[in-house]
């Protein structure tokens, strides 16, 4: 079934939720979007996209993309005053993009399911160049029918679309996984560039190198490439992987599993933050390790 022309509304317009609105806009569908940040609120504007000034406004929509940061935003936008959950009419959809805590999406899932909304977990990976361009992933759990449903509008934002499973809660816990991999991934790459210089090698062409050895990672040439150019601009934030890396830790203590690795890249980003780099670009890991 086609989605074109759907109504579709984003709660969220940072760095992604904007990304992923253009995407949208630029694809045929009714776009309206809600942002608590009056400068997001006119870039949408400047750019022709209609705003509303609360959740509760976007009742009208077919299909709501939740892209706030956390899970206490999260729970907010659809159950708190002017909240969507209470406003959307029976037979709607929400998707809920944030990395929040699996117990949070179950939750979030099952007070939707009781007002007769569907609920597709939807977390995405890629950065807003990605998102922008409809190459980013999207990691998707949830009902089948839900899924069909939108599975058109979900492959026009992602040409990696991961069908997780029928379970609310599993696409978190995929993307918990792959962005704890993404930190020890990261940290791991700032740590040898930083070692790297300390014996006195050449960094860019000792990234060169690693780019086509046994210690490549996309994760690491992309932020490291940027480091490099001198570019700190935020696509990012140090908080986001200093936040995604706790989540996975707390569910991995959770099913008893002891991480130490993990822990290891947790605490650079935890560190980096309580050194005044929360938001800054986790690009700045490097440059922060170096330092130290």
């Amino acid at each position: 079934m086609s989605t074109a022309g759907a109504r579709v509304g984003v709660i969220g317009i940072g760095l992604m939720g904007w990304a992923m609105a253009q995407r949208l806009k630029d694809t045929g569908h009714d776009l309206a979007v809600c942002d608590i940040d009056p400068a997001r609120t006119a870039l949408a504007q400047a750019a022709g996209v209609r705003t509303v000034d609360s959740p509760a406004a976007l009742a009208d929509r077919e299909l709501v993309i939740v892209a706030v940061v956390d899970g206490a935003q999260t729970r907010e936008v659809l159950f708190g005053a002017r909240g969507l959950a209470a406003a959307l009419p029976a037979g709607a959809t929400v998707m809920l993009c944030p990395t929040i805590a699996p117990v949070d999406t179950e939750a979030c899932a099952a007070g939707l399911a009781a007002r007769d909304i569907a609920c597709l977990d939807a977390p995405m990976s890629g950065g807003p160049e990605r998102a922008r361009d409809g190459t980013m992933s999207l990691m998707v759990a949830g009902a089948d029918a839900a899924y069909a449903r939108w599975q058109p509008l979900l492959a026009t934002l992602s040409s990696r679309l991961f069908r997780v499973g029928p379970k609310a809660g599993d696409g978190a816990r995929t993307k918990l996984v792959n962005n704890l991999l993404a930190a020890v991934n990261l940290a791991g790459a700032a740590e040898v560039m930083a070692l790297a210089e300390r014996i006195g090698l050449d960094a860019a062409f000792t990234l060169s190198v690693i780019e086509q050895s046994s210690g490549q990672s996309w994760i690491g040439s992309d932020r490291l490439r940027r480091a490099l150019a001198g570019d700190a601009a935020p696509r990012a934030h140090m908080t986001l992987l200093a936040k995604d890396s706790a989540l996975a830790l707390q569910a991995a203590a959770d099913a008893g599993a002891t991480l130490p690795v993990g822990q290891a890249a947790a605490r650079h980003f935890a560190q980096a933050v309580e050194g005044g780099l929360a938001r800054a670009d986790d690009s700045a890991l490097w440059r922060w390790l170096a330092e130290r």
